[in-house]
């Protein structure tokens, strides 16, 4: 009897998913607990496993929006349809029978690509994605150019997935409903880099994380949310609510698009937990395994931008939020200090907010105390008060 794949709810008040990606071939043999299929959702991103092992048999297409609950396809379990590796079968039969990844498959079979060759060009070795990918490359550019200008004029078409229909729709309502502006200020990052070279090595041999910027800023904006919790605020229709914790959201980019996954009670955390917290979240998001948990509620977020090169731009507000912190890339100034000129590691932030429900002086004086506990990180310890101030009881 065969064994029914159903699209299972990714969460409350979703009734229907995008299928993104089958990672299998029609007619191949799957394993049990094998991811065979990913799936989007206007939240995430989540795979699915056979539940036993047998020959899957695909009902539904890739970009296909399907319903909640739907059939995608279905396993007959055992060794049904198995087939063998010998050259003469593979040379024709599908990519199925290929001795190649499952991607690597896909990929043979949406390009339409001649197994003879592909046997041809890799006698001996499993396939993967890299290797297929090459062999079409190459083959692309040995094709004679057809258009008299010189250059090509194909096109390349696929549909947007949920994920990022939803991104989309988010985004332009920002614009639409809220009162954004944007202020800046730049940081000097001397004093973290310092810390960084020399504790690095220490840091991650007891935590088993590297010190990077995200947690020192995290932990600066926790503070200085304290200072102004207005910028922790939002609005839920006539009510100003505002949280007395710190759900501190991470933007990150994963393969599926802009996802940002919260640290919760961020307030509560040290370096060392937030570095932690970090890394289990994007690598998450890098490997397609973020819940809809994992990105649910957040009181404020922080995007970095410089991992990419920018060295300025305008964050947008992650709605119902009501201020967003952009990182940028740190690069060498020139800067002038006490009447003297100097070289030194510098970060230009932006902080975007709604004027709703922040003001000028709150958005303003929230950006420099994030410059002033950066700059000195040891008035991290002390929640931002100077430290030879507490000793004197000032």
């Amino acid at each position: 009897m065969p064994i029914e794949i159903k699209v299972p709810s990714p969460g409350e008040s979703i009734t229907q998913v995008q299928l993104a990606k089958w990672l299998v071939g029609d007619g191949e043999m799957v394993e049990k607990d094998q991811e065979i299929v990913e799936i989007d959702s206007d939240k995430a991103s989540f795979p699915i496993a056979a539940q036993e092992t047998g020959t899957i048999k695909i009902l539904t297409a890739e970009g296909e929006t399907v319903a909640v609950g739907a059939v995608i396809a279905t396993i007959e379990p055992g060794n049904i349809g198995k087939v063998t590796n010998s050259p003469t079968h593979q040379l024709t039969r599908s990519p199925a029978s290929l001795n190649a990844s499952p991607l690597a498959k896909k990929i043979i079979e949406e390009n339409k690509v001649n197994i003879p060759e592909v046997l041809q060009a890799f006698p001996a070795k499993k396939i993967t994605r890299k290797d297929i990918e090459s062999f079409i490359n190459r083959k692309k550019e040995s094709l004679p150019v057809m258009n008299s200008a010189g250059g090509s004029r194909e096109e390349d078409r696929k549909k947007l997935t949920t994920l990022r229909l939803k991104l989309a729709e988010r985004l332009v309502s920002v614009r639409n409903q809220t009162a954004m502006l944007t202020t800046f200020n730049e940081i000097n990052m001397d004093a973290v880099i310092r810390i960084k070279e020399k504790y690095g090595e220490a840091f991650k041999l007891q935590f088993g994380v590297g010190i990077g910027f995200m947690s020192f800023f995290t932990k600066a904006v926790t503070l200085a949310l304290k200072e102004f919790p207005q910028i922790n605020s939002m609005i839920e229709g006539d009510e100003l609510i505002t949280p007395r914790y710190m759900d501190i959201g991470i933007a990150v980019s994963a393969p599926k698009g802009l996802m940002v996954p919260v640290v919760r009670n961020a307030e509560t955390l040290s370096i060392a937990g937030l570095e932690k917290k970090i890394k289990e979240l994007a690598l998450k998001a890098k490997d397609n395994k973020i819940t809809i948990d994992d990105m649910k509620g957040g009181t404020f977020t922080i995007t970095n931008g410089g991992v990419f090169g920018s060295l300025m731009s305008t964050p947008i507000l992650n709605p119902p939020q009501s201020a967003i912190l952009g990182m940028h890339k740190i690069q060498e100034r020139p800067v002038a200090l006490n009447g003297q000129v100097f070289i030194a590691p510098m970060m230009y932030v932006a902080l975007s907010y709604d004027h709703r429900v922040v003001d000028g002086r709150e958005s303003v004086g929230f950006l420099l105390k994030v410059k002033e506990l950066i700059e000195d990180p040891v008035k991290m310890l002390t929640d931002g008060m100077d430290p030879v101030e507490l000793l004197l009881d000032l």
